[in-house]
């Protein structure tokens, strides 16, 4: 009888420590597919100047699986990507096998207001980032585009208080990913404040201060703001604008949001697409949000209307576009 028992708390014993340590051990992600036509302005092909979704036709986004292991003192967080949003996402790869790596970075929990984090991970400014679940728009601003998509190199989150954070920062020049090329380094803060972000990088090409954050006005309505500014050094070109992302849930499973933004290229940056330097764009973007289940459908509706001609000889350029997410 002793024997039997004995065998049934061991027995228990190894099934509750492999639910444990199943706790631990995450995998997720997502993957997303698209269709994009213009409806009026440039070629069939031609699309806005910010990242992601600009394929005409029906078109691939990613496959993304991030797999994490949570511990009470250490953990890491491996994130890949494969499609043509994730070669997007981390363009400034040169080696061919970290192609497919958008995150890879491990952290200690010194004490519980303090975490050390080493790695490859994404950048901590803006208002929008890599993975399409985590946006509300499907299209990207430019102010996303333009700012820095990852950073590899240490950083300290440390807890000030309750609703207060501050996160410290030394990593490669921006968009070295694997390694320093040049034995240089750039510098970053973020200061958290009930929600707001005010956050500063200083690279060796540039510096930028950008603010993030966003309100709910009530139960159903939020909006989001960021704004930034990059100077680039030696007097090169740098950037800077706003955007709006009032917000409206107008039942459990369906979103509706506009998403408005002015922005600026100081100099000649060249990315809008105009070839003049200190060109702008005026964007809106409306967008639905429909949930079932894991699944998400969105309906895009987008207008970008520059300063100068950057769309085959047209200064704006009407777009739709319907996505499909599936988060896991």
């Amino acid at each position: 009888m002793k024997k039997l028992i004995f065998t049934l708390l061991l027995a228990s014993s190894l099934i509750v420590n492999a639910q444990e340590e199943e706790k631990k051990f995450t995998l997720s992600g997502s993957i997303d597919t698209y269709f994009r036509g213009n409806i009026s302005g440039g070629n069939y092909d031609t699309a806005p100047g910010s990242s992601f979704a600009n394929q005409p036709g029906f078109a691939l986004g990613m496959i993304n699986v991030i797999a994490g292991y949570e511990g009470e003192k250490v953990g890491f967080v491996a994130d890949m990507v494969y499609g043509p949003r994730g070669v997007d996402a981390v363009f400034g790869s040169p080696v061919g096998s970290s192609q497919i790596v958008n995150q890879l970075y491990a952290y200690w929990n010194v004490s519980e207001k303090v975490t050390l984090t080493m790695g490859n991970f994404n950048t901590f400014l803006g208002y929008e980032v890599i993975s399409p679940t985590a946006n509300f728009n499907y299209s990207t601003s430019y102010l996303f585009s333009y700012g820095p998509f990852s950073h590899t190199g240490i950083k300290a989150d440390i807890a000030l208080g309750e609703d207060t954070s501050l996160m410290l920062a030394v990593m490669n020049p921006t968009d070295a990913t694997e390694f320093n090329p040049n034995g240089s380094y750039a510098f970053g803060a973020q200061l958290g404040f009930y929600g707001q972000y005010l956050n500063v990088l200083v690279d060796p090409a540039f510096f930028e201060i950008d603010y993030t954050g966003g309100f709910d006005v009530s139960n159903s309505f939020f909006l989001g703001i960021n704004a930034a500014y990059l100077s680039g050094s030696d007097d090169g070109p740098g950037f800077y604008g706003a955007a709006l992302y009032p917000q409206i849930a107008t039942s459990d499973s369906f979103k509706i949001g506009l998403r408005t933004e002015y922005f600026i290229e100081d100099g000649d940056f060249g990315a809008i697409g105009t070839g003049v330097a200190d060109s702008s764009v005026f964007a809106t973007t409306l967008t639905g949000n429909y949930s079932i289940g894991s699944l998400t459908i969105i309906p895009e509706l987008r207008l970008d209307s520059t300063s100068e001609a950057a769309f085959v000889g047209d200064k704006a350029l009407s777009s739709f576009a319907l996505a499909a997410v599936y988060s896991f």
